[in-house]
């Protein structure tokens, strides 16, 4: 049975400001261009890149690799539904999720003060959360219940019934 593996990462978002300043080639190197666009057009540039930075190690924690043979743009974060973010996989990275039968990563991203945080749950088939049944799903399940019960009650009665005439006929 396959399980789901979990990682959380923290940067400080002063790193990513001191990156600016040293390296600032860093950004392009490191993240995709739609991840750039993104940043740059944040309120707080800084904590979206550092958010994203820890993103990509709680994904490589939850896959089990961290950057081993990983390339940097592998792992990445887009917006998904509804605007939560969401993980897009590349390259070695989404051929060792394959492997492993990983079919979403489920991703939190948080920053406050100098510290972005990102948390990610690596899930299979196994592990990912079923849809909740609608309340018209539960009404079929029970109307199922029902005839499968008067199925049984009105195989009962022809049993009965043949019984009967049985020892009426014994008589």
């Amino acid at each position: 049975m396959a399980e789901a593996g979990v990682g959380v990462d923290i940067v400080q978002i002063s790193r990513m400001e001191r990156i600016r300043q040293v390296t600032p080639g860093f950004f392009a190197r490191v993240f995709t261009a739609e991840e750039v666009e993104f940043c740059e057009t944040s309120s707080r540039p800084m904590a979206q890149y550092a958010c994203r930075f820890a993103a990509r190690e709680a994904v490589l924690k939850a896959l089990g690799t961290g950057f081993k043979g990983i390339g940097r743009k592998d792992v990445s974060v887009t917006a998904g539904q509804n605007g939560r973010p969401a993980v897009l996989l590349a390259g070695r990275a989404k051929e060792l999720a394959e492997e492993r039968g990983i079919v979403e990563f489920a991703l939190s991203l948080s920053a406050t003060g100098d510290l972005a945080i990102a948390n990610a749950m690596a899930l299979t088939e196994e592990t990912r959360p079923k849809a909740k049944q609608t309340a018209q799903d539960e009404k079929q399940r029970i109307a199922q219940s029902f005839r499968e019960a008067r199925s049984v009650l009105d195989e009962l009665e022809r049993v009965q019934s043949g019984d009967e005439a049985l020892e009426n006929e014994e008589r």
